[in-house]
Parts: C-alpha cells; structure tokens; sequence
C-alpha cells in the first residue's frame, strides 16, 4: 500500500526506525474508511487513538451556544488524534468528523503500548502528540487573521483545496467576511 511509504517518511521525520520496527507498526495499525460527516470521535468520548490520514479531509471542532468552532484542520498524509483527550485519557471536548469520504490508518493506544513493550525505540511516537500542543498559544493569539492565512497558504496549501471558505475562517478564528477580505489582497 502506497500509504505506508507516507507513513514511513513522517515517522522518519520523528524518529529512528528500522524496517522491522516499521514494519511492526504497519501490522499494528488498522485501515478503515470513513464516510463524509461520518463522527471519530465525539465530545465526551475518550480519545484512544492516534490516526493517519491517508485520503480525505477531517476537522476537529467544539460546539458553542450556536456553531461549530473549528479547532483543527486535516489534511492527507497527516497524522491527527485528539491530544488533550488522548494524553491526559479523560473525555474529549472537541469532536472529530470527516468533512470528506476518507482513508485512514489507526494506532490504538493499546497497539502503542505493545509496541513500547516489545522496545522502547517506540517511545519516539510520543512525538505524534507534540505538533497539537503549540498552536492555540501562537497561531490564534499571536498572528493576525493575515499572518494566519499566510501561514496556511505557504505551510498548509492543501487546507485551502480541501474545505470551505467558512471552515478556513472558523480555524482562523475569523469572520468569512473578514477572510474574503485578506484574500482579495493578495
């Protein structure tokens, strides 16, 4: 499966593993299809998996008064997983839903801890769940809507591709008004 060289490059990218080490977590990890508006993961759910998108779009959002807030934006060849609900394994607040029908590649937390079991080269997973802390501390309270955008478009181009106008500028923490705005600047 095509889907495991990605795999491969982003774990090279963190870590150290040898083809068997690879190939251990290739047989570890579960393929499923998930359909448009299809729910991962809802809030008051534990999360107990980290995933891999292969094909697809998803988003993390929470729920306020009257909307969805989006929280994450997800791409192909990303890995993505609640963090806070999967580090601490308390109930999530945020819920993940495809935006589009797609592949993903499952590693249950249990398939993690065998891994680490078997040798603890498989502690540099523990990385995955780095990427997902930082971002509300400098992306939504640092950068202006338009360093935002910029960022997307030069780090993240396949966002833009992928989602709606209106789901850009909920991750932006934006208005889409504000947002056309910014893009017809540029």
């Amino acid at each position: 499966m095509e889907a495991y060289s990605y795999v491969n490059k982003s774990l090279e990218e963190i870590g150290n593993f040898s083809t068997y080490e690879l190939d251990l977590i290739h047989k570890r990890a579960t393929y499923r299809r998930i359909k448009r508006n299809e729910v991962l993961l809802t809030e008051g759910q534990i999360c107990q998996s980290i995933y891999f998108l292969i094909t697809g779009a998803l988003y993390q959002y929470r729920m306020d008064d009257i909307d969805e807030n989006i929280i994450e934006l997800h791409s192909e060849n990303e890995w993505f997983l609640n963090s806070p609900s999967f580090i601490s394994q308390k109930p999530s607040v945020d819920t993940i839903k495809a935006y589009a029908d797609s592949e993903i590649l499952e590693l249950t937390i249990y398939s993690i801890h065998q891994l680490i079991g078997l040798s603890p080269v498989f502690f540099q997973l523990g990385k995955l769940l780095q990427p997902a802390n930082p971002r509300s501390q400098f992306f939504d309270n640092i950068m202006t809507p338009a360093e935002k955008y910029k960022h997307i478009m030069e780090e993240r181009p396949l966002l833009l591709q992928k989602f709606p106008l209106k789901y850009i500028a909920s991750y932006l923490k934006t208005t889409p008004e504000t947002l056309s705005r910014i893009r017809s600047r540029r």
